[in-house]
């Protein structure tokens, strides 16, 4: 027999064996797809039917303006969701999608603050529904790396009507009867809409290193703990002048502060958002680029050890004990702040950089860093570059450079405190 005639006996035999073996597409149970049937229009079919796309947690919290809901998906969504308004209700269409189980329990418990459902249609189509009546209105947007969809929804405004009643009027005489007049019933008048004045944000820098600890050296001599004082203060000036934030240091000369002292200092100062800048290093002079860190179990072993070094402890103090910490569900909220501030900001700074220099994204990762762990807001933790590299050694000496990533971080917390605009990343 001739090869090829016994390779189509096996791919149709294995096909026959697939198709007894699972449910026909709208036939009966176990009987055979016809062999003429090729292999590619059988997985095209299951292709078809499978999701593709999965949501694998559901996270909401509640801002002093919004409330906002983040469906973390497995991988970015295709085709595209759509949405649509009625009367009654806000709706999110996602093709193609399942919800996993332990997502959707979140939505059923008592702490969860948005009222939603969630339902399926015959073609795979997952339906999230929200009710209108709480909210006035709500913008949602696609974020990538990772995948997820957010939804910010602004309540309508309360207004409690106040009753206010008329003056009782002298009893009078009606002219045609004779009889006492009806006093008006009272006027209900609603309070004038007053403006909430807007708290001011209160920024911490964190220039890392100083004093006795100089950070990570360069080849030619440069001083990590310098050049991050310098970037801060950069950045200091730039929220100082073009935002109404309170802006405060944790160091603004060669000092040594001990990680414990920059996390107190914040957290003293109850800052809205925690910046600790530092350059990183590594045993090849070849690595290069920048990559921004939120608290969380190491995203891989360099992260690891990127944060040994910064902690200032033995890469092994940093392992599970620390990893532990994360079942601290206390600190849920905060995670999830920080893990939006930190792909915030690095989508900025990376844009802003990009016309200027080559810039090697190496994204966002999470590190068990003690001052982002130990800080009660959200924080991140900006590697700028690496300092072990000639080309980026010269770049951070250069105060052009310092200046422009300075300005990259500014337009990254600036995209994150002002939630209403989107930013696609």
């Amino acid at each position: 027999m001739p090869p090829y005639q016994n390779a189509f006996i096996t791919s149709s035999s294995l096909l026959l064996v697939l198709a007894l073996s699972l449910p026909s597409f709208g036939g009966e149970i176990g009987k055979p797809l016809p062999l003429a049937w090729e292999t590619s229009s059988y997985l095209s079919l299951v292709a078809k039917r499978t999701p593709s796309t999965s949501i694998r947690n559901i996270r909401a919290h509640q801002h002093k303006k919004y409330t906002r809901l983040v469906l973390d998906l497995n991988r970015d969504a295709q085709p595209a969701s759509t949405d649509q308004r009625n009367d009654t209700e806000f709706q999110l269409k996602f093709p193609n999608t399942r919800i996993l189980k332990k997502a959707l329990s979140k939505t059923t418990t008592n702490t969860f603050p948005i009222d939603l459902s969630i339902s399926r249609t015959a073609k795979g189509t997952l339906i999230l529904s929200i009710p209108t009546k709480p909210w006035k209105g709500y913008k949602w947007y696609v974020l990538h790396k990772p995948p997820r969809i957010v939804v910010d929804l602004y309540p309508a405004p309360s207004k409690k009507a106040t009753i206010v009643k008329a003056p009782k009027p002298p009893k009078a005489l009606s002219a045609k009867t004779g009889k006492t007049k009806t006093p008006p019933p009272p006027v209900h008048i609603a309070p004038p809409v007053t403006s909430v004045p807007k708290k001011n944000m209160i920024i911490v820098l964190d220039p890392g290193h100083g004093g006795k600890d100089p950070g990570a050296l360069g080849r030619k001599g440069t001083r990590e703990k310098d050049i991050v004082l310098k970037i801060s203060t950069h950045l200091r000036d730039l929220l100082v002048k073009q935002t109404k934030a309170k802006v405060f240091m944790t160091r603004k000369t060669d000092v040594f502060i001990e990680l414990k002292d920059r996390a107190t200092f914040a957290n003293e100062h109850k800052a809205d958002i925690f910046v600790s800048i530092h350059i990183n290093s590594h045993p090849k002079k070849t690595i290069k680029g920048l990559e921004l860190y939120h608290f969380g179990e190491a995203s891989d072993p360099r992260a690891l050890e990127v944060a040994a070094r910064e902690n200032g402890t033995p890469l092994e103090d940093n392992g599970p004990a620390w990893q532990f910490i994360l079942a601290d569900k206390l600190h849920d909220k905060k995670i999830e702040d920080s893990q939006e501030f930190a792909w915030t900001t690095k989508k900025a700074l990376v844009t802003y950089l990009k016309p200027f220099y080559k810039i090697k994204d190496h994204g966002v990762k999470t590190a068990p860093f003690f001052v982002l762990r130990m800080t009660t807001m959200p924080a991140i933790l900006a590697e700028i570059a690496f300092i072990s590299n000639p080309t980026e050694e010269k770049l951070l000496k250069s105060s052009t450079y310092q200046k422009r990533m300075a300005q990259g971080i500014f337009e990254g917390i600036k995209s994150y405190i002002r939630p209403l605009q989107t930013a696609s990343r």
